[in-house]
């Protein structure tokens, strides 16, 4: 089947990774050119501006995503439409709202899911390779989805001793949530458990990267904000030195198990 930068019309739900033109997709730039309108939100379009000229460009704004994901269904029945959205635009991002919105109007169009870098590679890249083996998501904003619920899911993947990213872990409306999480670590981790806190990961404005342990978290507390990620390593994961410098995180695959290196 023809994708929609092929065809006359369509629409691209196009994840753009950090807003980094160099980690942004092939496909992801080749889909954006091709377009006739771009959608999306001001921290996601204000990245691509040098790649927006002559287009019709459609700026929105956070809590307008419903709104965002109509207007980009009804431009696509007869135009080329590229939604952006952060990251991967199907892990907390935009392509499930939209998907949504598509199956209930009952509108025949032809639609692309562009991938890209998500939060958790990004972040996991700069400080080594935490999340070589099965590793778990969790966002911690409870706007969408009840504090219950995510602290139900936080003690089921802490408990099996998985590496796990956090997503949107401290904002002004809800200081706590991430205290919350720690504390449900820490009921299934040990204290020397490392833990990597990423700022604004591959962006132009540069990362900013600690590596502390689950035991002197406190020590960076307020470092921590909405754009952080923060990577929580699981039973087998280390910090990563070389010589008297810590370096990052290193989760063993198993390779250890196996092989003698």
């Amino acid at each position: 089947m023809p994708l929609p930068g092929e065809l006359p019309h369509g629409l691209a739900i196009v994840g753009i990774g950090p807003g980094r033109r160099e980690y942004m997709t092939g496909r992801a730039l080749k889909v954006i050119a091709g377009a006739d309108y771009i959608i999306g939100n001001d921290s996601y379009l204000d990245p691509l501006e040098p790649l927006l000229t002559g287009k019709q460009v459609i700026r929105s704004s956070m809590g307008k995503e419903v709104e965002r994901a109509k207007k980009a269904i009804e431009l696509a029945r007869s135009h080329k439409v590229a939604i952006v959205s952060g990251g991967d635009a199907g892990v907390y991002g935009m392509a499930g709202i939209v998907l949504e919105v598509l199956e209930h109007s009952g509108a025949d169009i032809p639609v692309e899911i562009v991938p890209g870098v998500t939060a958790a590679n990004a972040a996991a890249s700069v400080v080594g390779s935490p999340l070589s083996g099965d590793f778990s998501v969790i966002s911690l904003s409870d706007l969408l989805t009840p504090l219950e619920q995510i602290e139900r899911r936080l003690d089921a993947v802490f408990s099996i001793g998985i590496p796990v990213v956090l997503y949107n872990p401290k904002s002004q409306g809800r200081p706590h949530n991430f205290a919350i999480a720690i504390g449900h670590a820490r009921k299934y981790l040990a204290v020397t458990t490392p833990i990597a806190i990423v700022k604004n990961a591959l962006r132009e404005s540069g990362n900013d990267t600690i590596i502390t342990t689950l035991g002197d978290i406190e020590t960076v507390w307020d470092t921590v904000d909405m754009h952080t990620t923060v990577i929580i390593g699981g039973s087998e994961s280390r910090i990563w030195r070389q010589g008297e410098h810590v370096k990052g995180i290193i989760t063993p695959r198993g390779y250890h198990h196996k092989y003698v290196y």
